[in-house]
């Protein structure tokens, strides 16, 4: 009796923490739900064990827990697609959604890094909208406010609001980083970077600008590389593929 009990006792504590489990079924579960795809009617098992690198039978498993709450649901044909409580999140979601709470800590980040002045724009007809600005600390710098309209055709932000309008394209890393020196106004300059979404559609530049003369090519790498950060964690949690920012080795 003494034997079994410091047997189960000896098991009990090479077993993982619950905690530990539960989290990497989540993190499993959640496997799937991101293998899905925009567009797609349903898929396949096979298709989501390839996606997620999971075992069908663990996908079962799973999935069975996810069609029971309503997250994902099995066709006739017998491949899935998202379900109805997806939806409802994306409703959630939607209705407290608010861009400023995204952008702002990624402004800020970026005055903090650069010491320059960082703005989020959005394209508005032949012109780009400043959305969103938090000035350097510095006393010399440029000057634009939320809610400035500024040409299209000349900047780092507009140059970057025309050519990802259709998405990343093959771009990938330093390809995404656009600067300008002197072009809107002959004493300033600027870097800019895409912040993609969902099925990584645009959803606008930031930018870092400043006066011409701080910007040497050191300054200017490391604005790039603040921004390639920064604009790869915006577009994570704005739905996007922040993977697009790394740097091809």
């Amino acid at each position: 009796m003494a034997a079994r009990t410091a047997t189960r006792s000896a098991t009990e504590k090479a077993k993982p923490p619950a905690a530990t489990q539960g989290v990497a079924a989540v993190d499993r579960a959640l496997s799937i739900l991101g293998a899905f795809r925009e567009g797609e009617v349903g898929i396949s098992l096979a298709v989501l064990s390839q996606r997620t690198g999971l075992y069908k039978s663990t996908i079962l498993r799973l999935i069975a827990s996810l069609a029971a709450n309503g997250y994902v649901r099995r066709m006739e044909n017998g491949d899935y697609q998202v379900g109805a409580m997806a939806m409802s999140l994306g409703s959630i979601f939607q209705h407290s959604f608010k861009l400023e709470d995204f952008v702002t800590p990624a402004l800020r980040k970026l005055v903090r890094v650069t010491k320059e002045s960082a703005s989020f724009y959005v394209r508005d007809g032949d012109h780009r909208l400043c959305l969103f600005r938090l000035d350097s600390p510095q006393a010399v710098r440029d000057h634009v406010s939320a809610g400035d309209r500024l040409p299209l055709e000349r900047g780092a932000g507009g140059h970057v609001l025309k050519t990802f309008a259709e998405g990343a394209g093959k771009a990938r890393g330093k390809d995404l980083i656009v600067a300008t020196f002197g072009e809107r106004q002959p004493d300033t300059a600027a870097v800019a970077a895409p912040v993609f979404g969902v099925g990584n559609r645009l959803h606008g530049a930031l930018s870092v600008s400043g006066p011409k003369i701080r910007f040497n090519n050191a300054m200017v790498t490391c604005i790039s590389n603040a921004l390639r950060d920064v604009a790869a964690d915006l577009t994570a949690e704005l739905g996007g593929d922040g993977g697009v920012f790394a740097v091809r080795r």
